[in-house]
């Protein structure tokens, strides 16, 4: 019973083929794609409105300079916000449940702040591992902790979405069997238990929501460091 909870974040496979990155790639296909027509369909509009308003909320602690990154943070918020949702669904693989998936969103993002800063401005990017006013005999303990820090946070933003949405996996599987064994024996508390269900599928809505933004945030936040 313990390995079938598990089995839902093993990725799937057809013919030997993994399909983690079929699973990956789907979601955006099914977004409208906007034309040139003056008029166009609600959905359409309606999506032009949301990938604005999330690009001007993104870019809110960014300065000028910073504006250059909206593409990229956009569209990795809309990736992260259409696979966690769509994984919601039965019978479908969650790619972000995968450490090794979201380090690799994190770790050449995160470089890449910190590369832009050094380059454009080194003084203050290495500053930020002595906090100003330190005493003396505390510099290198310093040094070395707000080193780790710095290294320590792509792992932070991979192993933060991973285990969010597999908890929330895990609890929705374990609630729906229980709600299922208990229905021909006790109908009262597995409906009970469904209402639980629910509640716990409109939470889950709400995080794989919010920890694609808390993602991308972070990462804005770690720009701004470096501009």
């Amino acid at each position: 019973m313990i390995l079938t909870f598990f089995d839902q974040f093993s990725s799937p496979y057809l013919l030997g083929i993994p399909l983690v990155l079929l699973s990956t790639l789907l979601p955006a296909l099914l977004l409208p794609m906007p034309s040139n027509r003056w008029i166009t369909n609600r959905l359409t509009t309606l999506q032009l409105w949301a990938i604005n308003k999330i690009t001007k909320q993104l870019m809110v602690p960014l300065n000028k300079p910073g504006h250059k990154w909206a593409i990229i943070l956009t569209s990795l918020m809309m990736l992260l916000l259409m696979v966690n949702l769509l994984g919601l669904l039965p019978y479908t693989f969650t790619p972000t449940t995968q450490l090794s998936m979201n380090m690799a969103l994190a770790f050449p993002l995160w470089l890449a702040t910190l590369l832009t800063g050094l380059r454009n401005q080194p003084t203050a990017s290495l500053g930020h591992l002595l906090p100003e006013g330190t005493p003396t005999p505390l510099i290198p303990a310093l040094i070395v902790i707000e080193t780790i820090s710095l290294l320590i946070r792509p792992l932070a933003l991979g192993v933060r979405l991973t285990a969010n949405l597999t908890a929330g996996h895990l609890l929705i599987q374990l609630i729906s069997t229980a709600t299922v064994a208990l229905l021909p024996i006790m109908p009262a508390v597995s409906a009970l238990t469904a209402t639980v269900l629910l509640l716990l599928t409109i939470l889950e809505v709400a995080v794989a929501m919010i920890q694609a933004y808390v993602f991308v945030l972070l990462l804005s936040l770690y720009l701004q460091e470096n501009i």
